[in-house]
Order: structure tokens, then C-alpha cells, then sequence
């Protein structure tokens, strides 16, 4: 037996919670799938699987062993990984995790550049807005946006990500333009769920400005906001690297060009400098010359 392709076989199972399914995804037979389980119980001498006409589900011994198995295969892509580096191409696979209005704006450019550069390498996205266990997902890389990074993660500034309020020239004709961060609240604001949703603070030559939002509209996503400003719904606080494309286009407007709004860090976030793949290495090394001096 194959041990090496057995574990995979079998952590693929438990995953997708199907046999069939498996089978599709490793391009096997679902009688090779049944064989590699059934051989990996006889090794073991233990039942790993609970299986019934609906589902597959892990006994107790499955547990503690796809635990063992996804810490074995995670070494043996290193090392396959690490070898292959000598003949300088990047192999295996990346798993990263990004807010998905930064994922839609510029990591799926990113990504795509970067895999035409290492065109054997793989990269799976998760794109969340949640905070997600790295160790636990067996994440490599997280994108995320905020001054108080994870402290228990290591932390790689990428670049600055200033924001602008905007909102369409249909809106602003049938309200009104806001001539001082005070006349929001005379306005239709709509605000992010987590970020500024009651509070946004504004600065003008030294002179700093807090405003208490009354939200019509509020969303656990930017780029909802920044659709809905689009449709004339509202003023939307929305990140530069969304917006600086609709105002060129005249399809949104800057309100209070003259006054910012604190700025946040856009981070790489990974959870240990030690064994670090060279491919996670080369992806941050690549993040880091391509957001340099962005301006959006």
C-alpha cells in the first residue's frame, strides 16, 4: 500500500464527507477510494470511518489520525517543495485567506500575475471577512486590513489603505453636497458592519472632527456599500483602491476632498518565521514590490 497516497485519500474523504466525491477529485475509481480506506483500517486496526447511505462521518480514532495525516502531508509537500526549489520552480500549493472587496480589487490580479510567473505552483483562496484560525484551516497567508494586526501572528506591512466618502452625482443633485463633516447627519450615510459603523473621524489642518452616523444601510462588505453609492442610495466610506476607478469615471464623487479619514494598514499575516516554504517567501517578497508606493 501506498501509504502517502492512502493518507490523502483518506483526508480528501473526510473533508468532502463522500467517497464519490473523492473519487472525482483525485481522479480515482470510488473502488480504489473504498480499497485505500479499507487497507489503511487493516494497518491501523481500527475503524476510521462511519459510513451509512447518506454520510461518511470520522469515529474517534479517524479524529487522531487525520490530525497525524495533515501534519505528515503538510511535511512531505515542504519537502517536496524544498527540493524542487533547487532546480529554482516553486511547486505545491499556497493557501491564502483575504476581505473579499481587497480580494476582488487587487489580489485576483495578484494572484493571476504571480502564477504566470510560477506556473507549476497552486494557490487556494479563501475569500472572508471573519478572522479565521490559520493553524487550524492550515491557512499560509492571511490579507487583512487594520492597525491592530493579530499579536500572536507575524505581521508584514504591504502598504497603506487610505479611504474617501463618496456617493453618485444623482444623490448629491437631489440632496445636496455636505459642506462640513457635521452636515452628515442630515444625510443618507451607509456604513460597514464592523469598521466606523456609528463613528467616522475626520482631520483639516490639525483640526479633528468625530461625527455620529445615523445608517440607513449597513453591510459586513465594502463592495455592497460601494454598489449601492453606485445606484445613489447614499454617502458610503469606502477604501481608495475600490473607489479611485468610479471617481475618475465621474460615477462617483469625493465629499470632503479637503478632510481624511484615519488610515489603516493593508498586512500579510502568517504564523511563524521558522520553515517558512519558499513559496509563501517568494509570494510575500512579490506582495510587497507590487504594492509599493501604491497610490490609489
Amino acid at each position: 500500500m501506498d501509504k502517502l497516497t492512502a493518507m490523502r485519500v483518506f483526508t480528501q474523504v473526510a473533508t468532502s464527507g463522500s467517497f464519490s466525491a473523492t473519487a472525482d477529485q483525485l481522479e480515482l475509481s470510488r473502488a480504489m477510494v473504498t480499497r485505500y480506506i479499507s487497507e489503511l483500517e487493516d494497518w491501523l486496526n481500527a475503524r476510521l470511518l462511519q459510513r451509512t447511505t447518506r454520510k461518511v462521518t470520522l469515529t474517534d480514532a479517524g479524529e487522531q489520525f487525520l490530525r497525524r495525516c495533515q501534519q505528515i502531508l503538510e511535511l512531505t509537500d515542504e519537502v517536496v517543495e524544498e527540493t524542487a526549489n533547487h532546480n529554482s520552480e516553486l511547486r505545491g500549493q499556497l493557501r491564502l485567506t483575504c476581505g473579499a472587496s481587497f480580494g476582488y480589487a487587487q489580489m485576483a490580479s495578484a494572484i493571476a500575475d504571480f502564477l504566470a510567473l510560477h506556473p507549476k505552483l497552486k494557490i487556494d483562496m479563501n475569500v472572508s471577512d471573519t478572522s479565521i484560525n490559520l493553524v487550524d484551516a492550515r491557512i499560509d497567508l492571511a490579507i487583512r486590513i487594520s492597525n491592530n494586526p493579530d499579536p500572536m501572528l507575524i505581521a508584514r506591512r504591504l502598504a497603506s489603505c487610505a479611504s474617501v466618502l463618496v456617493a453618485s452625482p444623482a444623490y448629491l443633485k437631489q440632496y445636496g453636497t455636505p459642506e462640513l463633516p457635521d452636515s452628515l447627519e442630515q444625510h443618507r450615510c451607509m456604513t460597514h458592519t464592523i469598521a466606523g459603523k456609528y463613528l467616522w473621524q475626520f482631520t483639516r489642518a490639525g483640526e479633528t472632527v468625530k461625527v455620529e452616523i445615523k445608517s440607513h444601510f449597513s453591510a459586513n462588505e465594502a463592495t455592497i456599500l460601494l454598489h449601492s453609492a453606485l445606484a445613489g442610495s447614499g454617502i458610503s466610506l469606502q477604501p481608495t483602491y475600490m473607489a479611485s476607478d468610479y471617481i475618475a469615471a465621474g460615477k462617483l464623487v469625493a465629499v470632503l476632498p479637503e478632510w481624511s479619514v484615519p488610515e489603516l494598514a493593508i498586512n500579510a499575516l502568517y504564523p511563524s518565521r521558522r520553515h517558512l516554504p519558499a513559496a509563501l517567501r517568494a509570494f510575500l517578497d512579490f506582495l510587497v514590490k507590487r504594492f509599493e508606493n501604491t497610490s490609489w
